[in-house]
Protein backbone atom coordinates (compact mmCIF):
# COMPACT_ATOMS: atom_id res chain seq x y z
CA UNK A 1 0.00 0.00 0.00
CA UNK A 2 1.67 3.15 -0.84
CA UNK A 3 0.57 5.18 1.98
CA UNK A 4 1.81 3.15 4.27
CA UNK A 5 4.84 2.57 2.56
CA UNK A 6 6.46 6.05 3.79
CA UNK A 7 5.28 5.30 7.57
CA UNK A 8 8.04 4.69 9.99
CA UNK A 9 8.45 2.22 12.81
CA UNK A 10 8.12 5.31 14.97
CA UNK A 11 4.76 6.40 14.52
CA UNK A 12 2.73 7.68 16.95
CA UNK A 13 -0.78 6.11 18.58
CA UNK A 14 -2.15 9.22 17.61
CA UNK A 15 -0.84 8.59 13.72
CA UNK A 16 -2.13 4.84 13.94
CA UNK A 17 -5.34 5.98 14.51
CA UNK A 18 -5.37 8.04 11.68
CA UNK A 19 -4.96 5.23 9.63
CA UNK A 20 -7.08 2.64 11.39
CA UNK A 21 -10.35 5.02 11.34
CA UNK A 22 -10.90 4.89 7.60
CA UNK A 23 -10.26 1.30 7.63
CA UNK A 24 -12.37 0.83 10.79
CA UNK A 25 -15.21 2.88 8.77
CA UNK A 26 -15.50 0.64 5.24
CA UNK A 27 -15.68 -2.55 8.04
CA UNK A 28 -18.79 -1.23 9.55
CA UNK A 29 -20.69 -0.37 6.21
CA UNK A 30 -19.09 -3.62 4.02
CA UNK A 31 -17.99 -6.18 6.51
CA UNK A 32 -19.71 -8.63 7.42
CA UNK A 33 -20.87 -12.28 5.93
CA UNK A 34 -23.88 -11.44 3.23
CA UNK A 35 -22.58 -7.45 2.36
CA UNK A 36 -19.57 -8.12 0.24
CA UNK A 37 -21.45 -10.70 -1.67
CA UNK A 38 -24.85 -8.62 -2.44
CA UNK A 39 -22.38 -5.67 -3.63
CA UNK A 40 -20.47 -8.59 -5.74
CA UNK A 41 -23.79 -9.35 -7.04
CA UNK A 42 -25.23 -6.10 -7.71
CA UNK A 43 -21.94 -4.75 -9.47
CA UNK A 44 -22.85 -6.72 -12.01
CA UNK A 45 -26.35 -5.88 -12.68
CA UNK A 46 -29.60 -4.70 -10.79
CA UNK A 47 -31.31 -7.19 -9.28
CA UNK A 48 -35.29 -7.89 -7.74
CA UNK A 49 -34.74 -9.34 -4.33
CA UNK A 50 -35.77 -12.87 -5.66
CA UNK A 51 -32.59 -13.12 -7.78
CA UNK A 52 -30.49 -11.67 -5.32
CA UNK A 53 -31.53 -14.31 -2.72
CA UNK A 54 -31.04 -17.10 -5.28
CA UNK A 55 -27.94 -16.00 -6.29
CA UNK A 56 -25.98 -15.64 -2.56
CA UNK A 57 -26.68 -19.27 -1.15
CA UNK A 58 -27.49 -19.64 2.75
CA UNK A 59 -28.87 -15.89 2.98
CA UNK A 60 -32.16 -15.99 4.61
CA UNK A 61 -35.16 -13.77 3.27
CA UNK A 62 -34.99 -11.80 6.54
CA UNK A 63 -30.92 -11.27 6.50
CA UNK A 64 -30.88 -10.06 3.08
CA UNK A 65 -34.03 -7.62 3.60
CA UNK A 66 -31.92 -6.38 6.71
CA UNK A 67 -28.54 -6.19 5.29
CA UNK A 68 -30.30 -4.58 2.10
CA UNK A 69 -31.92 -1.70 4.65
CA UNK A 70 -28.65 -1.01 6.07
CA UNK A 71 -26.15 -0.58 2.73
CA UNK A 72 -29.54 1.66 1.34
CA UNK A 73 -28.62 3.96 4.75
CA UNK A 74 -25.29 4.07 3.72
CA UNK A 75 -26.28 5.18 0.26
CA UNK A 76 -24.56 2.00 -1.57
CA UNK A 77 -27.67 0.82 -2.81
CA UNK A 78 -30.27 2.09 -4.70
CA UNK A 79 -33.82 0.84 -3.85
CA UNK A 80 -36.55 1.16 -7.02
CA UNK A 81 -40.26 -0.01 -6.66
CA UNK A 82 -42.21 -0.11 -9.79
CA UNK A 83 -45.79 0.82 -8.99
CA UNK A 84 -46.94 -0.97 -11.43
CA UNK A 85 -46.77 -4.38 -10.48
CA UNK A 86 -45.00 -3.44 -6.90
CA UNK A 87 -41.54 -5.22 -7.84
CA UNK A 88 -38.55 -3.80 -6.07
CA UNK A 89 -35.18 -3.80 -7.97
CA UNK A 90 -31.58 -3.12 -6.48
CA UNK A 91 -28.56 -1.39 -8.04
CA UNK A 92 -25.36 0.26 -6.58
CA UNK A 93 -25.73 4.05 -6.48
CA UNK A 94 -22.86 6.20 -7.94
CA UNK A 95 -21.60 6.19 -4.78
CA UNK A 96 -21.96 2.20 -4.46
CA UNK A 97 -19.89 2.13 -7.69
CA UNK A 98 -17.02 3.48 -6.53
CA UNK A 99 -16.20 0.31 -4.38
CA UNK A 100 -15.89 -1.25 -7.54
CA UNK A 101 -12.08 -1.17 -7.65
CA UNK A 102 -12.01 -2.04 -3.76
CA UNK A 103 -13.92 -5.33 -5.04
CA UNK A 104 -11.97 -6.31 -8.08
CA UNK A 105 -8.69 -5.89 -5.81
CA UNK A 106 -10.33 -8.26 -3.09
CA UNK A 107 -11.64 -10.80 -5.64
CA UNK A 108 -7.97 -10.66 -7.68
CA UNK A 109 -6.55 -11.04 -4.32
CA UNK A 110 -8.82 -13.79 -3.73
CA UNK A 111 -7.98 -15.51 -6.77
CA UNK A 112 -3.84 -15.31 -6.01
CA UNK A 113 -4.40 -16.46 -2.29
CA UNK A 114 -6.38 -19.79 -3.61
CA UNK A 115 -3.71 -20.80 -5.93
CA UNK A 116 -0.85 -20.25 -3.27
CA UNK A 117 -2.89 -22.10 -0.86
CA UNK A 118 -3.94 -25.02 -3.06
CA UNK A 119 -0.14 -25.18 -4.60
CA UNK A 120 1.55 -25.47 -1.17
Amino acid sequence: MSILKNRTDRSTPEECKIFIRPVRDVIDIIGGKWRLPILTALSFKSHRFKELQTQIEGITPRMLSQELKDLELHDIIHRKVYTSNGAVEYSLTVYGKSLDTILEMMRSWGVDHRKRIINK
